[in-house]
């Protein structure tokens, strides 16, 4: 199956969500390290926590799509039935 512009969109940037999840939460502890451990260690939690939220966004932009998808060709199905 043939995926449109916009799976294609969302799969990149829920890809690249995650990449950004990593290499960012390295780079937050790394240059937070030297005001102290515990406040390093609260700001790349923090970190962690906007980014999954941003990656469960994407994720749910993805199955409302399905879900439209599968409605209109549920509704499409009714319509011939009904003829």
């Amino acid at each position: 199956m043939q995926k449109g512009i916009f799976d294609r969109i969302i799969s990149f940037l829920l890809g690249a969500s995650w990449a950004i999840l990593i290499f960012g939460a390295l780079i937050v502890f790394k240059s937070t390290i030297f005001f102290g451990f515990s406040l390093a260690l609260f700001s790349t939690l923090l970190y962690i926590l906007l980014s999954l939220f941003m990656i469960l966004a994407f994720d749910a932009f993805s199955i409302n799509r399905q879900r439209l998808q599968e409605a209109k060709k549920q509704t499409k199905l009714l319509q011939q039935l009904n003829k």
